[in-house]
């Protein structure tokens, strides 16, 4: 059992020795099983086209999410189960209601996106049986199509939910207990380790067994959700060994809530976190709909996108903001730190040997601070952040400032705080004057780059124009607020 990757592919039961750690399921269904309904079309976790769903045990329940097929790597799939779209259909070959209702309502013209949206309207299926409007297309967020448009594949979702089929009718429905006495054999397992020629693959059995694994190993790739580091495979062809996996160890996917605030295990999701958050920071949650598709919230984690140090990772800034604590853990026990001492320059993050990410706990903002987060992209959804603002303010009675936390992404090697801004606002009257006079300090602050996504003149302006953004907000000011964005 510890030499072998074990997991469920639709009905059969798949066991590989020779995997290598930076094998794509996609590839492996393709190639290897000619699976060809799962398609290619972006294979940087974009377009949806090699969408299929990945159930796994969790809390005695099994789950399925709905995960981009061309960078999720084999070696995380061990006690799971695959679901291609080959699976859907009956036995006599009838349809099953998802992909009817396309049929129906004309929902696809070249097909090829096709597959990609039926296993993302089946995990919607799965799990809301009377989804609105605004929860089919969060669910097809990370599914794009070139010809048929959209609307006729938001009505086919409308038209599987008017009338819930029998579970005669879902291959999931008939063989769910079959599957979960499966997976609950295959957990038991303890460390996988995989030699293929000079690459190495490894699953953990246990947080303790990571923690003994990176101490042997301690230049390993750690992968999570692989959301990033797929790409560092598929777009720069890096090679990685060895590639410790850790997205099955329950240790890491607890959330924890307390009176002050939210302890989030370092492989919990971002769909996992959602719920949470939301509740407690509704601008988080709304910052946290927007990161890639459903797809790519199911496959990255909160601790993935802190621990990568990018500078344009979404989560850093408004934790950062909020003031969130880190703990890092190795052998040697357990390191605490403020969450913005974790990043010192670009790729290069305050983790010693042997160390990883093993949570962080979210602060809750107090009932008269106010908080925001503003993610500004070239597209509103599936895109990645030019800049990031995050704010969290304190007034006191007289709406004098005495206290602000600003941080930003995008306008640095690292994610950062603006802290001469900060000194600018600290005591002084919250009003449009006090802003028009710390707008100069973003200049002290930041000196961001031009690339692609953004030159660094607009970075600059938008950073400045996101305080004023801002303050309209907290003072409310809506006309205002809209002719400012007109402008801006």
């Amino acid at each position: 059992m510890n030499d072998s990757i074990r997991f469920i592919l639709n009905g059969e039961d798949i066991a590989l020795t020779d995997v290598g750690p930076t094998e794509t399921l996609l590839d492996f269904l393709r190639l290897k099983r000619r699976l060809t309904g799962t398609k290619e079309g972006c294979a940087e976790g974009d377009c949806g086209a090699c969408t299929v769903l990945v159930g796994r045990l969790a809390d005695g329940k099994l789950a399925y999410e709905s995960v981009n097929a061309c960078i999720r790597f084999v070696g995380s799939l061990h006690a799971t189960h695959v679901v291609t779209v080959e699976h859907l259909a009956g036995r006599d070959g009838v349809l099953h209601p998802v992909q009817q209702a396309l049929v129906d309502c004309h929902g696809s013209q070249c097909g090829f996106c096709t597959p990609g949206f039926v296993m993302s309207l089946y995990g919607l299926w799965l799990t809301n049986e009377n989804p609105g409007r605004r929860e089919i297309e969060k669910a097809l967020q990370g599914n794009l199509c070139r010809c048929t448009g959209y609307e006729p594949i938001v009505k086919a979702a409308e038209q599987v939910s008017l009338t819930r089929p029998s579970a005669l009718f879902d291959p999931l429905q008939r063989t769910r207990s079959e599957i979960v006495a499966r997976l609950w054999a295959l957990q038991a397992s303890g460390t996988i380790r995989i030699a293929n020629g000079e690459d190495q693959l490894i699953v953990p059995g246990s947080v303790q067994a990571l923690a003994e694994v990176l101490s042997q190993e301690p230049d390993a790739t750690i992968v999570a959700g692989a959301t990033d580091v797929g790409l560092w495979v598929t777009k720069q062809m890096r090679r990685l060994s060895p590639v410790v996996f850790i997205n099955h160890l329950s240790e890491l996917q607890s959330v924890t809530e307390s009176e002050d605030g939210v302890t989030i295990g370092a492989g919990v999701s971002y769909t996992k976190a959602f719920e949470a958050i939301a509740r407690k920071i509704p601008a988080l949650g709304r910052l946290i709909d927007r990161i890639g598709g459903e797809q790519v919230r199911n496959m990255g984690t909160i601790g993935g996108n802190i621990a990568n140090g990018s500078p344009i990772g979404d989560s850093p800034p408004p934790l950062i903001a909020l003031g969130a604590t880190l703990t890092l853990r190795s052998l040697e026990g357990r390191r605490k730190m403020p969450l913005e001492d974790f990043f010192i320059a670009y790729g290069k993050q305050d983790r010693r040997p042997g160390e990883f990410v093993e949570s962080v706990f979210v602060p809750y903002p107090k009932p008269t601070s106010r908080f925001a987060a503003y993610k500004i992209t070239k597209r509103r959804d599936e895109d990645i952040t030019a800049v990031l603002g995050a704010f969290l303010l304190t007034l006191d009675a007289t709406d004098v400032v005495t206290d602000i936390r600003i941080a930003f992404g995008g306008m640095a090697a690292t994610p950062k705080r603006a802290q001469a801004v900060e000194a600018a606002l600290i005591g002084k009257s919250w009003t449009e004057a006090t802003i028009d006079a710390a707008r100069p300090a973003f200049d002290a602050d930041f000196q961001p780059l031009t690339d692609w996504r953004a030159t660094a003149e607009y970075r600059q302006l938008t950073a400045k124009n996101l305080l004023t953004r801002f303050y309209l907000e907290t003072v409310g000011a809506p006309a205002e607020l809209k002719r400012f964005e007109e402008v801006a």
